[in-house]
């Protein structure tokens, strides 16, 4: 679970973005999106593909 704290001199437009950033970087929303539709088997093994090349490439 992503949790930011806000400082006392920081401003709640700051916290938003950096809850945002952390949200990104932890896949929730590409999770959400994922899991909303049904995967037909050919977008499953696409996007597992994809995933290989780039785990690949780093």
């Amino acid at each position: 679970m992503t949790q930011v704290t806000v400082g006392e001199n920081e401003g709640i437009e700051s916290a938003l973005r950096r809850f945002k950033r952390q949200v990104s970087k932890s896949g929730i929303f590409a999770d959400l999106k994922r899991l909303r539709h049904h995967e037909t088997p050919i977008e499953k093994y696409k996007r597992k593909l994809q995933q290989r090349r780039k785990a690949r490439r780093r």
